[in-house]
């Protein structure tokens, strides 16, 4: 994991996360090519140099790394100054964004959610609409209120129907407040105005995942989302996890290729082998008289329908320029069964169930005044694990309007 840390004393700069230490890059760069230290080292208090250097530098980078950690390269392991100096107790780092995010693009693509949430509103014979299956479904977030985890998410005010028959909207706190359970990656290079990123290159455009919390104000949205979709219902925050997990460093839990054949998705859209992972996610809510957090979703990203690699093929195929430290949002990531529902309004369907945080006592709908949403995820190997630490952020409650 890659991260932007500081206090090493109050220098941002790179950081590698190893258990529970954290390797300041700038301590050992001596140990790096002089071409990869001036151009994503040196100087950088974020990772953006290094997502747009491309996979040659991100190989060099990852490979350098693995060499000065093994155990039989004497660099740092018999300099006991060195180690002192460069390796970090990460309790004691303070995390910042990992990137200037430019652009941040949100989509839509587990068929579970899509199919749960159409159901909810306009039946079970019409929960996807007739695009859903054809093309990834995304919409344009907002980039300035993409947050870090700790951040805390004030509630937002809007307009909103004051009951289910109300035809006149009211100006007030938004009611029905939800987590929505996310990943994010950034782009890498990206590429030029007016040209398109191949399916074949676009694993080379994709530098790393972290995870997601895409805040959402159902009781906003649902009256303001027609005709042109979601605005300040998902604009007032998003939380992400400080550490990107690199793309090489997911490559072992690729799954196998389930093509998709009802329908085939045009030719641009057509995957020859898979970019789907196993990783396990999980959602917990705290409330502010609860002695620890109870988890409400298990969930997988495994249960993706559109990939990464289709989401940003299809974000450019009109030729719009992506660039480094552009940052696209999975959408909710909901399993088939009801635990691994994404968000409160599938665990609540719409507000008809309650739901129970484990045995505190404690039941939601949808997110009080003071809860702290907590999102973890890991990949399992075989003796080891790779973690994306926490996406945590607690609700404040809406400010005096």
């Amino acid at each position: 994991s890659s991260g932007i840390n500081a206090e090493w004393p109050l220098r941002p700069g790179i950081g590698v996360a190893i258990g529970d230490w954290v390797l300041d890059v700038t301590a050992v760069k001596h140990l790096f090519s002089p071409e990869l230290v001036e151009k994503c080292i040196d100087g950088q208090t974020t990772l953006n140099a290094l997502m747009g250097a491309g996979r040659p530098a991100w190989t060099e980078f990852r490979n350098t790394l693995k060499k000065i950690l093994s155990k039989d390269d004497p660099s740092l392991q018999n300099n006991a100054g060195l180690r002192a100096s460069a390796l970090i107790a990460a309790n004691e780092v303070t995390m910042h964004l990992p990137a200037q995010i430019g652009d941040y693009t949100d989509f839509y693509s587990s068929r579970n959610h899509a199919t749960n949430v159409g159901t909810m509103f306009r039946g079970k014979d019409n929960a996807l609409q007739p695009n859903w299956l054809h093309l990834p479904v995304g919409y344009h977030g907002r980039a300035s209120s993409v947050v870090l985890s700790g951040t805390p998410v004030r509630r937002p005010c809007g307009q909103i129907l004051p009951s289910p028959t109300a035809t006149t909207p009211v100006f007030g706190p938004c009611r029905l407040l939800d987590y929505e359970l996310e990943m994010g990656f950034f782009v890498g290079p990206g590429n030029k105005f007016g040209e398109s990123i191949k399916m074949e290159d676009a694993a080379d455009q994709i530098f790393g995942m972290v995870l997601m919390n895409d805040w959402s104000a159902r009781d906003i949205q649902k009256w303001e989302y027609v005709p042109l979709g979601p605005f300040n219902a998902k604009n007032f925050g998003t939380t992400i996890s400080p550490w990107v997990v690199t793309m090489d460093a997911l490559s072992p839990f690729r799954l196998p290729l389930e093509p998709k054949t009802d329908p085939e998705p045009l030719p641009y859209l057509v995957e020859k082998d898979s970019y789907q992972f196993d990783i396990k996610l999980f959602t917990a809510i705290q409330g502010e008289n609860m002695t620890k957090p109870e988890v409400v979703t298990s969930s997988n990203f495994k249960y993706m329908y559109w990939s990464p690699r289709q989401q940003l093929v299809h974000h450019s195929v009109t030729g719009c320029n992506m660039r480094p430290g552009d940052l696209l949002g999975s959408g909710t990531i909901s399993g088939t069964e009801p635990h691994e529902f994404g968000c409160l309004l599938e665990l609540c369907w719409k507000g008809t169930k309650e739901v129970k945080l484990g045995e505190s006592g404690e039941i939601r709908k949808f997110l009080k005044d003071g809860d702290d949403v907590i999102m973890t995820g890991y990949a399992q190997g075989m003796g080891y694990r790779v973690g994306f630490g926490k996406c945590t952020g607690k609700v404040l409650p809406a400010q005096q309007v």
